[in-house]
């Protein structure tokens, strides 16, 4: 099992820029794929974007990209999200998570189902 901790969350106004940070550690926390995940009040969880555990590969929602950027630091086994012009509608918790498999050399998963590991989440707030 992989324990995931996020950080960087916080109040941006539109526009602005953030970045979360995950920090992983347990069993093959530094060869799996990570992805994070968001969700707002009274909507279901959504796929963000993730990279593979070779950091070659990423994944990205319709929503985001050209904005957000995800990248890992495989030494120090963090996974960074860097989010820029920021829109109210990417008011939610984000969660950071790990898969069933390490999706080393492949394109890391947007499903839900695919992960097993979950962080705490942290606020993203953006006001217009």
């Amino acid at each position: 099992q992989v324990q995931l901790a996020e950080s960087g969350g916080g109040l941006v106004q539109a526009g602005g820029s953030l970045r979360l940070s995950c920090t992983a550690s347990g069993r093959d926390a530094t060869i799996s794929a990570m992805a994070w995940f968001r969700q707002a009040p009274g909507k279901e969880r959504e796929f963000v974007a993730a990279v593979s555990g070779s950091g070659r590969l990423t994944n990205y929602a319709d929503s985001v990209e050209g904005r957000f950027t995800i990248s890992r630091d495989i030494a120090k086994d963090t996974v960074t999200l860097q989010m820029n012009s920021l829109k109210p509608e990417d008011t939610a918790v984000y969660f950071c998570a790990g898969p069933r498999r390490s999706y080393y050399y492949t394109p890391p998963p947007a499903a839900r189902s695919a992960y097993t590991d979950w962080g705490q989440g942290t606020q993203v707030t953006v006001s217009s």
